[in-house]
């Protein structure tokens, strides 16, 4: 039997992903997304508030002043003229853009606390993106009129998540559309996961990823936390910061779809001007995750001697190479004796020696490192080299986990897809179940004691520690012999077969 919230999500996303064709060719989607998703964005909000209207009138039929009165209390102002269906009212208009652009403006105007800035970088009258007026006005029509079908009153999505997840679809998409770009805003559905599991939030945490993106990887560990309605907030605190602003802007948005709308995402460089401060410190955090951008050059090196919040007291990473900055952030913004980490990095931040050899060798000298799990290659947009995931813990010792470290070699268990590899569901499985009973796991995993690691100058590559190495089957001599006698004695056969055709043709 059809499952009617498998095919809503279905119907939603095939319409969405439809919408980008008055863009192909026209744009990069790392433009065209924007337009695509603020769209969508401002249906749903369109719909919940026609949903609301209707529900408000039913009520208070002869009451017109109490539906307005109830209206200005909801989750969100939305003025009538800057609706999605006032809008498309007014699709044919010139200045159609012009009107778009005017209506974000005032549902920014009538919600300043939650969405201000949100629109800021989004133009819809831009001849530089969508073209001279006659084309771009074209485009606009079509967008209009690809969304006008879809239903997104809160009622008829239920309980499910739809529009959330079809937000992700979206994002998903146009990061493998993206190339390398779209491992700038994105991280996949299953290494979020993945991350997600591992790091178990409880409910009442505090949760942080500073270099959020388009906030995909918060989503995915705040919601690890049950609940029983989906479309209900998640017993967490969220908070993020990005320091694009264009992707700053999806990452708001989508916060709100997910129904996280107290979330705090900032838009701030997290090295050098971080803003998830108070009384000129680091926020602490339960829970900081991230999959920062690999080895970034330039990164604020030159300034990280003086840093304010005393970050780099563990050493100084290259300049040319940004890993152990965003890592060493990330553990400082951990809570004491209780925050957690999880952060994904290029396998060169496991081995590479200098001043990230010291930074290693401190951050296990100070019982930190709890896990580290390869990953398979080609999992992220972008980049086909493998990754892997570190896991800290500022509550180590209580952990029961001693000074050893978790070594989980997952590099082989993937399904290939087209584009790039994916972890499967069994796959994610296996490592968070390795990872919880932290034993040996014969060619997999290793439980390894800090003296071990010391002994090999603290240097973290997984191969050191566990032995996949799978011997070849012994080789059956006398069956080999048989085989080669049988293809001589073939040969033979067949050069008399040659030797008489040549001799009918007088060769």
């Amino acid at each position: 039997m059809p499952d009617p919230i498998i095919d809503r999500k279905a119907e939603i996303n095939r319409v969405a992903w439809k919408a980008c064709d008055t863009f192909r060719g026209v744009m990069d989607s790392s433009v065209y997304k924007d337009y695509v998703l603020t769209m969508l964005f401002l249906k749903y909000l369109s719909d919940v508030r026609r949903q609301r209207v209707e529900e408000l009138r039913a009520q208070f039929p002869k009451d017109e002043v109490m539906v307005q009165r109830r209206l200005a209390r909801e989750r969100f102002i939305m003025p009538e003229d800057a609706t999605f269906d006032s809008l498309y009212a007014q699709r044919d208009a010139d200045d159609i853009g012009e009107l778009i652009n005017h209506a974000l403006d005032s549902i920014e105007d009538e919600n300043k606390a939650k969405l201000d800035g949100v629109f800021r970088k989004i133009d819809f009258n831009s001849e530089v993106n969508l073209g001279e007026t006659r084309d771009r006005n074209r485009r606009l029509k079509h967008l209009l009129e690809d969304f006008a079908p879809l239903d997104l009153r809160p009622r008829t999505l239920g309980n499910a998540d739809i529009i959330g997840d079809c937000y992700e679809y979206l994002i998903g998409q146009f990061a493998s559309d993206a190339g390398k770009k779209g491992g700038e805003f994105y991280t996949p559905a299953e290494v979020a996961t993945l991350l997600a599991k591992l790091l178990a939030p409880k409910p009442g945490n505090k949760i942080c990823d500073p270099a959020c993106g388009s906030g995909s990887l918060l989503v995915k560990v705040a919601h690890e936390v049950p609940r029983k309605d989906k479309t209900q907030p998640t017993n967490v605190a969220v908070f993020g910061m990005e320091n694009n602003n264009q992707t700053y802007a999806l990452a708001r948005m989508n916060m709100f779809l997910h129904s996280l709308d107290a979330a705090r995402i900032e838009w701030c460089d997290s090295i050098n001007s971080p803003k998830l401060v108070e009384d000129s410190r680091l926020m602490k955090f339960d829970i900081v995750v991230a999959n920062p951008p690999f080895s970034l050059d330039k990164w604020g090196a030159e300034k990280a001697a003086a840093d304010p919040y005393g970050r780099f007291h563990r050493g100084i990473p290259p300049k040319s190479r940004g890993d152990y900055a965003f890592i060493t952030h990330m553990i400082e913004a951990a809570a004491a004796g209780s925050g957690r980490v999880g952060v994904i990095v290029p396998h060169g931040v496991l081995f590479r020696g200098a001043a990230e050899g010291k930074i290693r060798q401190t951050l296990i000298e100070e019982n930190l490192l709890e896990a580290v799990i390869g990953l398979p290659v080609n999992l992220f947009y972008g980049t086909g080299i493998p990754a892997a995931i570190l896991l800290f813990n500022k509550g180590k010792k209580e952990a029961r986990h001693g000074t050893d470290i978790l070594f989980i070699d997952a590099s082989r268990d993937f399904a290939q897809d087209a584009k790039q590899n994916k972890l499967r569901p069994q796959d994610i499985e296996k490592i968070v179940e390795t990872f919880r009973k932290f034993e040996d796991v014969p060619k997999y995993a290793k439980r390894v004691t800090f003296e071990e690691v010391k002994e090999n100058d603290f240097n973290l590559n997984i191969p050191r520690y566990v032995d996949t190495f799978e011997p070849e089957a012994p080789v059956d001599l006398k069956k080999v012999q048989k085989e080669i006698n049988r293809l001589e004695d073939e040969l033979v056969g067949v050069r008399k077969e040659i030797g008489r055709y040549l001799k009918e043709l007088g060769l």
